[in-house]
């Protein structure tokens, strides 16, 4: 027993791409933070551009934020994760990055992280302008959520010009499930499900909580029902903590 515990502890250490792990810490934090180390970056990454502002509004614990942990079902990464930080960044306690992740955070513009907070393997986080998720948010692979047109669309007949970024606001313990698109103007009552393949785009707080939402465009499926967060969210706290 004593040899597995051993074993598995290497391997956790060697998982960790200490290189880059050490740089961001002592980059962005002062001495007395950055030595604790508390975001940890799995595995291969790509640093585009790392002058953003990193906040974060909990105790610090070494590796509290993970990039690139290994905490789903896929085990294996194809080395695509890049991290793109021009903006802001605030951790309101421990958060999860699934492997090759795609973050981009626009100059002036904000991703607040709530507590338990994650996003699957493969997922997508573009920001331009404010994209908030709660407590407990936790979003399936392949998903994405934008905040941006990308490109300015106007009324061929008004000449009115639409908004290119609109916030997100993403509730908490909202259990968000695989290849969702989260687009601009959406905004997600806590304890909100939503289900695979589905396409975001409005408030769905009208709706109450304790809805599971799907389509797309996504609408309301089924009203009283909620993943059984008493039960894991202690689950979730033991074994995604580092």
């Amino acid at each position: 027993m004593r040899f597995r515990d051993f074993y598995h502890r290497l391997v956790f250490i060697f998982s960790i791409n200490w290189t880059k792990t050490l740089y961001f810490n002592f980059k962005k934090f002062p001495f007395a933070v950055a030595k604790k180390c508390p975001i940890y970056f799995y595995g291969r990454v790509k640093f585009k551009n790392i002058s953003g502002e990193i906040i974060i509004n909990a105790p610090i614990q070494s590796g509290m934020i993970g990039f690139g942990q290994s905490y789903e079902i896929i085990s294996s990464s194809k080395g695509t994760a890049e991290l793109n930080l021009e903006g802001r960044i605030i951790f309101n306690g421990h958060t999860q990055f699934g492997k090759d992740y795609f973050i981009y955070i626009a100059p002036k513009a904000s991703l607040q992280m709530g507590h338990m907070s994650s996003l699957g393997y493969s997922g997508k986080i573009i920001c331009y302008e404010k994209i908030v998720m709660g407590d407990f948010a936790r979003v399936g692979f392949e998903s994405q959520l934008i905040d941006t047109n990308a490109h300015q669309m106007i009324n061929t007949l008004t000449r009115e010009k639409y908004p290119m970024t609109v916030p997100i606001h993403i509730g908490n313990y909202n259990y968000i499930s695989n290849r969702v698109t989260i687009l601009s103007n959406t905004i997600t009552p806590d304890y909100c499900t939503i289900a695979s393949n589905s396409l975001c785009l409005k408030d769905y707080t009208t709706f109450g909580q304790n809805i599971l939402i799907g389509g797309v465009p996504a609408q309301l499926l089924r009203e009283n029902i909620s993943r059984d967060w008493s039960d894991e969210m202690a689950q979730l706290e033991r074994w995604l903590k580092i």
